[in-house]
């Protein structure tokens, strides 16, 4: 099992990264999204959403992290982050501790999304959002997409939009949100304990 993820290393790991940098975009082509994390008793998670299904929008049914276009009410693109996990999904600032920006990342109509990652009280029972924009709420366990990540030989290396796929249940992540996950899990493999990434392989080795 992965150790708990305190707010001290995630600062660390963001800090001490090499995070990618903007591209130029269009106006009002900028979206700020918030990679949460947080501790259950079987590991750390990460919360993510499934978008509703409409007709006409490039988001409909598939996975995203929370988060939304940067307005221009908005001070900072931060700022446009804490704004929109409060509006998406009850979720307030007080109960986020700030850890850090993961950079930049263009989805495939070239719209740039900055990643801001923060350490979530994980009040799950408190989440609430508006059924015709998501679908449902999704608990991600950081431990079985590390696996999917070592398995499918990810480590190292940026596969294509085709290959980079993240299976949880009956869904798949794919596309920017997958980018932005292989991000962080090589983040997180290049700062963990060796012998918490033997484990495992040795997991992996031994799945029929």
């Amino acid at each position: 099992m992965l150790p708990e993820l305190n707010a001290r290393f995630l600062t660390r790991l963001l800090s001490a990264a090499d995070v990618p940098v903007a591209e130029k975009t269009l106006p009002g082509d900028c979206t700020s999204v918030f990679l949460l994390l947080y501790n259950k008793a079987d590991g750390p998670f990460i919360l993510a959403i499934l978008k509703a299904d409409s007709p006409g929008y490039a988001w409909s049914n598939q996975v995203a992290l929370p988060g939304g276009h940067v307005d221009e009410t908005d001070s900072t693109p931060l700022e446009a982050a804490y704004r929109e996990l409060e509006e998406e999904l009850g979720i307030y600032r007080q109960q986020v501790v700030f850890t850090g920006s993961m950079g930049h990342f263009q989805t495939i109509q070239q719209k740039d999304i900055e990643v801001f990652v923060g350490l979530w009280d994980g009040r799950i029972e408190s989440v609430a959002y508006d059924s015709r924009e998501i679908s449902k709420v999704l608990e991600l366990p950081v431990a079985l997409i590390l696996k999917t990540h070592l398995s499918s030989h990810f480590q190292g290396r940026i596969p294509n939009i085709m290959e980079l796929l993240y299976p949880f249940k009956d869904l798949v992540v794919w596309g920017v949100t997958a980018r932005i996950l292989h991000y962080f899990l090589e983040l997180l493999l290049a700062n963990l304990d060796h012998s918490i990434v033997n484990d495992l392989l040795m997991t992996i080795q031994d799945t029929p």
